[in-house]
């Protein structure tokens, strides 16, 4: 065995040779540039074509032959591989023990490499990338570790499976009763969760609302505004919180106003940052960067994040002038999805329907606008209708479009109350819900409006 004052690497090289488990394990997180010194970087690269081409750990011999043809490597080299090589010894090593070590290993190599390729861009000998990309390197780096699950074994992980079934998913519930049904109790993380509504309807209302409720739940609440000012969904969330009008906010004395946000601070334990970006101009690049800074500066890790509105942020891929729109918008809402995956969290936006959905009273997911694209990425997707006679008893419908949480044609659709003034959603009695179908054509909605005109929430 190597003596343990010698170096990591020729421990790493040694057991890629003498331990088939330890190769397995570590051998696919491995990388050529890990290695600094010449000799050793040819030595991995050779057990690892070996590895890739039969399936087994190479010998002894079998990497000296396969060196030996080499003709990048000049007979002194040739020489000094021999040597290193032929020191290998085989014997007992902790496995658990060697693969940690082994990551470390890869990750402070991993970190270096990232320092100095930020010191190449910086110096502009990097004429690929520029210094906007340091960032991501050193994310990147900072994120290696080995992950070693390759999949679910259906068999063999049959015991996991039953645990699956019966652990409670952490989920984010919502205030209003039919948000949680058709949600089993409300929306798991990782997910992108999409408002589709004709223009002023209430996109934004429904997405304060959904912000008020989780901070009053104790959550912590990012809310990315490309649309409006921050002071104006700041305005909202006080309408909604403090439960009134804008115009009464409006009209209150600066002393009466804080008294008020102090009592309401009483009551709400989450927290709220709102974050004002021009429109178009910003994509999930910048929401990352936005949630890293806010990690580092004031200790801030959002529960959920709000984006208002999809259709109106940039792509980090790619430039909305060459490329469709369907293309566009379905790689805004991918990244958006991939932004929920990284950080753990539920994201929820808006996108506006098409003229005809604008003024048809049974909006589907063929009314999205812009690309179709979106609703396939989307985990759930609602829409919210108006009409003369919902606007008359103060109600909305709600709609499912897409659900992969529950089964969309159970409560398909239903009724909630609303109260512009103070930018809240409430539920209603029993008795004012539509009848719920999955048929366009089924519902009458002027047979319903004449059914409940007597009835006033």
């Amino acid at each position: 065995m190597i003596a343990s004052n010698e170096k990591l690497e020729l421990t790493i090289l040694c057991n890629l040779i003498y331990n088939e488990d330890y190769v397995r394990k570590v051998l696919p997180f491995l990388k050529e540039d890990y290695f600094a010194d010449f000799n050793e970087r040819t030595i991995f690269l050779a057990i690892k074509y070996f590895v890739e081409k039969y399936n087994k750990p190479p010998t002894k011999e079998s990497v000296l032959i396969d060196l030996e043809k080499e003709r990048n490597i000049n007979e002194e080299q040739y020489g000094t591989i021999k040597e290193i090589i032929n020191g290998f010894k085989k014997s007992e090593v902790d496995l658990d023990w060697l693969k940690d070590t082994t990551e470390k290993f890869c990750k402070d190599k991993a970190v270096h490499n990232a320092i100095l390729s930020g010191i190449h861009i910086l110096d502009s000998k990097d004429k690929k990338r520029t210094p906007d990309s340091i960032p991501e390197l050193l994310r990147e780096a900072l994120a290696v570790s080995f992950d070693t699950t390759i999949g679910h074994d259906y068999i063999a992980d049959s015991e996991k499976r039953f645990d699956y079934y019966h652990k409670k998913e952490d989920k984010i519930q919502f205030d209003l009763d039919y948000f949680n049904r058709i949600t089993k109790g409300g929306v798991p993380k990782k997910t992108l969760n999409i408002c589709l509504a004709g223009v002023g309807v209430g996109k934004s209302l429904v997405m304060c609302h959904f912000a008020s409720s989780f901070i009053s739940q104790g959550k912590s609440v990012l809310y990315v505004t490309l649309e409006m000012a921050e002071e104006r969904i700041a305005e909202r969330i006080d309408a909604n919180l403090l439960n009134m009008s804008m115009d009464d906010i409006h009209d209150l004395p600066k002393k009466m106003y804080e008294n008020k946000i102090n009592e309401m601070m009483k009551k709400v334990s989450g927290q709220l940052i709102i974050k004002e970006y021009p429109t178009a101009s910003a994509h999930t690049g910048h929401f990352r960067a936005l949630i890293n800074e806010l990690a580092l500066k004031k200790s801030f890790k959002p529960d959920v994040l709000f984006v208002d509105y999809l259709n109106i942020c940039a792509s980090s891929r790619f430039s909305g002038g060459n490329i469709s729109s369907y293309f566009y918008i379905k790689a805004i809402a991918e990244e958006l999805r991939g932004l929920a995956v990284e950080f753990n969290m539920p994201i929820f936006s808006a996108t506006q329907t098409t003229r005809t959905g604008f003024v048809s009273t049974d909006i589907g997911l063929e009314d999205t606008s812009e690309s179709f694209g979106l609703p396939a990425t989307a985990d759930f997707m609602f829409a919210i209708i108006s009409s003369e006679q919902l606007e008359a008893l103060n109600q909305i419908r709600v709609k499912q479009l897409k659900n992969r949480y529950n089964d969309p044609t159970m409560n398909r659709s239903f009724i909630l109350g609303i109260d512009r003034g103070k930018m809240k959603l409430y539920d209603v009695e029993q008795k004012a819900q539509l009848i719920n179908t999955t048929e366009k054509d089924e519902v009458d909605e002027n047979e319903v409006y004449n059914k409940f005109t007597d009835f006033k929430i």
